[in-house]
Formats: C-alpha cells, sequence, structure tokens
C-alpha cells in the first residue's frame, strides 16, 4: 500500500489565555471565587486587593502608574461597561453594595467530620495490631458515602495482597469489618440493606416488636421491601397491629447511616451561599449578584512601578535585569487578565440572570410554582447571546435565594409540552399536580401511573402513561404498590 502526503486545510478555534481563564471563573460559584481571588493573589505579587473604600478613593486620587481600568471598582465588577440603558431590563437591577442593604448573605458553614475520619478516630480506641489496622483502614477507605461496603470481602482481600502486599483471608476480613460494624453511626459497614437495618435493631433494647422487626427482616425481606403484607400477615399469623408496629419500626431506621455525618440534604441546602439575589417588593422584581464579599481587585502600585523603572533603563540592563523585568511583565499581563476574567465572569453571570428572571418573571413576581415557564438552556442563550455551553456552566452549581427560600438555578429549567388548548406548559406544572394528586391519595389503595394519567388528562394535560411514570420517577416517587401503607 503505497503511502501518500496532502494538504488540508482546516479551520481551528483556539481559545485565547483569558478566554480559558473566564471559562473556569464562570463554572465557579461566588464561594468558590471568594477561593479562588485568595489564591491568585497568593500566588501573583502583580495582583492586589483594595480593602476599603478608603484605600479605594486614595488609589483613584494618587493614581498607581497603571491604566485606569486595571482599577476595578465593584460597580465595574458588576456591570462594567457592558450595559447603557438601552440593556437594562423591565426588572430593577441592584446593586448588592446599596446602603441599607446586606452586601453578602452567608449561612456559616460548621466544621463536621466526615464519615471516614469518624470511623478511624473510633478504630484507634480499638487495640488492632499493626496488620489488622491495614485490614480495618482499608475497608474503611471503601465505604461509600452512604456507610455500606459494596464491594465483596474477596475483592478486598484480592486488592489487599496488590496494593499492601498483605495476604488476607476473607475469615479475617469478615472478623475486622464485624468490629466495624459495631461503630457509630448504628449501621455503617453493612453490604446490603437488609444488613444496615439488622445492624440497627441490634442495638435496640431488646423487646417483642424488635423481635419481631428482625424476624420480618431476616425471613421475610423481599415481601417487605414490595410491600406483600398480606403474605406477613399470613405467613407468620401475626395481626395488622402488629405488622403495623414493625413497618413503624423498620422505617424509623436510617437506610443510609453514612449521610448521618452531613446531615444530608437539608444541612447542604442550609449552608448554600446564593450567587444570586431576586426580590419582589411592591409588584416590582429586584436582582442582583451576591457578591459582596469577592474583594476588589488592582495591579499592585509597588509591583508596576518598579517594573516602569526597569523600563525606562533597559540600555543600561544586566542580562539578569532583563529576566527579571520579563518575570515582572509575565506576573503583570496574568494580573489584568485574571482581572478582566473577573469582570467578563460577573458579566456572563449577570446578563445569564437577568435572561432568567425575563423569562420566569412571573413566577419571581408571586413565586408561584405553576407560573413558571418551559424553559431550555437554547431559550437564554438566544436572550443572552452567550454559547448554550455557557449557559450551561452558568447554571451548574449556582443559586438563587428568593423571598421564600433557595434554590438551584437549574431548577428554573424545564421542556415544554402541550395542553388541550395547545398551549405551551411547563412539564414542572404537570409534575406539580401530579404530586399534588399523589399526596391526596387513599395510601391503602394508591394510584397507579394508569389512574394518575387519566387525572392529568381530565384536568387539560396532554399526556401518555409513560410520561407519567417518567414524570414521576424524577420527583423520587415509588410506585403505587411501594407507597402502599395497611
Amino acid at each position: 500500500m503505497a503511502l501518500r502526503q496532502q494538504q488540508e486545510l482546516k479551520q481551528l478555534q483556539k481559545l485565547s489565555p483569558l478566554q480559558m481563564q473566564v471559562i473556569k471563573l464562570v463554572e465557579l460559584t461566588s464561594v468558590e471565587l471568594e477561593d479562588k481571588i485568595k489564591q491568585e493573589v497568593e500566588d501573583n505579587p502583580a495582583l492586589d486587593t483594595i480593602d476599603s473604600d478608603y484605600e479605594h478613593a486614595s488609589d483613584e486620587a494618587e493614581g498607581d502608574g497603571m491604566p485606569e481600568e486595571d482599577n476595578v471598582s465593584q460597580e465595574e465588577i458588576i456591570l462594567g461597561d457592558y450595559f447603557s440603558e438601552d440593556d437594562v431590563p423591565d426588572f430593577r437591577i441592584r446593586q448588592s453594595t446599596s446602603k441599607g442593604e446586606p452586601s453578602y448573605i452567608e449561612v456559616s458553614v460548621s466544621e463536621e467530620t466526615s464519615l471516614n475520619e469518624s470511623l478511624l478516630e473510633q478504630l484507634r480506641l480499638h487495640n488492632f495490631d499493626s496488620r489488622n489496622e491495614i485490614i480495618a483502614e482499608y475497608i474503611i477507605g471503601n465505604l461509600d458515602e452512604s456507610g455500606y461496603l459494596l464491594c465483596d470481602l474477596q475483592s478486598v482481600a484480592d486488592d489487599l495482597l496488590f496494593q499492601q502486599n498483605l495476604d488476607v483471608s476473607v475469615e479475617e476480613l469478615t472478623q475486622v469489618l464485624s468490629i466495624i460494624q459495631e461503630m457509630d453511626p448504628p449501621g455503617v459497614g453493612a453490604r446490603e440493606l437488609k444488613e444496615c437495618l439488622l445492624l440497627q435493631l441490634k442495638r435496640m433494647t431488646p423487646g417483642p416488636s424488635v423481635t419481631l422487626a428482625m424476624n420480618v427482616l431476616e425471613n421475610y425481606f423481599e415481601e417487605f421491601s414490595r410491600k406483600h403484607y398480606d403474605k406477613i400477615l399470613r405467613a407468620m399469623n401475626i395481626s395488622p397491629d402488629d405488622l403495623r408496629g414493625v413497618i413503624d419500626l423498620i422505617v424509623s431506621l436510617n437506610p443510609k447511616p453514612g449521610n448521618t455525618m452531613g446531615d444530608a440534604m437539608e444541612t447542604a441546602m442550609a449552608n448554600i451561599t446564593p450567587d444570586f439575589i431576586v426580590e419582589s417588593y411592591n409588584g416590582e422584581v429586584s436582582m442582583y449578584l451576591n457578591n459582596g464579599n469577592i474583594p476588589l481587585l488592582k495591579i499592585n502600585r509597588d509591583f508596576s512601578e518598579l517594573l516602569q523603572g526597569y523600563a525606562q533603563n533597559k540600555k543600561s540592563m544586566s542580562a539578569d535585569d532583563k529576566q527579571a523585568m520579563m518575570f515582572m511583565k509575565q506576573k503583570v499581563d496574568s494580573a489584568r487578565w485574571f482581572i478582566d476574567a473577573v469582570k467578563q465572569r460577573q458579566n456572563t453571570l449577570q446578563r445569564t440572570m437577568e435572561a432568567i428572571v425575563q423569562i420566569q418573571y412571573d413566577f419571581f413576581l408571586t413565586e408561584d410554582e405553576t407560573l413558571l415557564k418551559p424553559m431550555i438552556l437554547k431559550d437564554v442563550a438566544e436572550k443572552t447571546g452567550f454559547d448554550i455551553s455557557t449557559i450551561s456552566r452558568v447554571s451548574n452549581s449556582k443559586y438563587v435565594q428568593t423571598n421564600s427560600g433557595i434554590y438551584p438555578l437549574k431548577y428554573f429549567f424545564s421542556e415544554a409540552m402541550q395542553n388541550e388548548a395547545g398551549e405551551d406548559i411547563s412539564s414542572r406544572e404537570v409534575k406539580y399536580i401530579l404530586r399534588e394528586s399523589i399526596e391526596s391519595e387513599d395510601p391503602s389503595k394508591p394510584l397507579t401511573d394508569e389512574q394518575l394519567t387519566k387525572i392529568l388528562n381530565q384536568k387539560g394535560y396532554v399526556i401518555a402513561r409513560r410520561t407519567t411514570a417518567k414524570y414521576r420517577e424524577q420527583l423520587n416517587i415509588p410506585v403505587a404498590r411501594l407507597r402502599k401503607k395497611i
């Protein structure tokens, strides 16, 4: 086969260092941006922060030898030269530095011990020899965030032999695991849900209800998980009241013991610092970035003056001086890029959130979930002029605080569907009705997906059964059989 050479003209788009920096900054939350700025200031002597309004004013009066745009005020970071009066939307834009308003909204995050750290601390209280300590540490390191050991013990033994050169039998691993399973939180170290629940029951004070619950889990776990209560009643010859007591006891157990270390979603939501603030008052919606704690940036004056001194004496400079000047110029350029990247990041977030508020204005005015309109990334991209990928990056891990609470930005995105009148409605509106219907159902006779579909159709929503099932699953609501209560 003969090899041939040929020329081919291709147009490749390469991102500049500034564009790459902007992309990375856009993905950060306000708290992460604050940390990033602190790190940049530590790493780059040419980059400095403005600690107060007084310092800012004195810098402007005296001048620092750099172009005016290098001193970036808070107002410039938020709006800069990107907006004219024509660009201001119908709703009001408020600065997070306005008088009488909190400049930064933050809920303090308490330092919590992770599950791994907690178990290792408890491990030190046991008199393990060095061999068993290595085994225990390895098992603890393989627990997932819920506290489960999902890999089988033979795999753990193989890994220990390969990684630690430690030949361990499954019996040894079982003994060490049983000790870990005695640690807190109860249920940790389980290999499946059944074992997790039984470990918790074994910690409880012995009694008829605990014994009965353990019997149900050990012998009728499959029937219990599928809510085939009639089979359990017949097989165990117990009363409905006895079974109801068992159900209440088992339901009170924690299926994910590892999550207690972080207190799951509620604690996480309570510790979120929102990136945007949207408020409604007297029929008017206000929106601003929650960036009052993000430091103001400028080029370090001493550094820039030293660089200018080098530049004015180029002819008499030694090789070392030239190398020092090149180093300083690189740092100044890097600082300028970073300042500009922060400005562009704030501008991108501002314009994206403005577009979202414009589209979902009725919701932000009333916070009525049924008023949410269908909205996809493309809708926001068209309003802002940004790429869909940019809108996706802004939407990820960002939160907005409203009068009634904090929402992830993704909450406002939903697909469109039509009602009987042919009008576009949000799938979120359908989910809201779906959840309401399930919450008001008879728990002894829960509604099937077919019945839920009929209810939605009667309310004017054109929807198929498979779509109802998909929305129910997205709401993390189990099928009718698993919602049944006796």
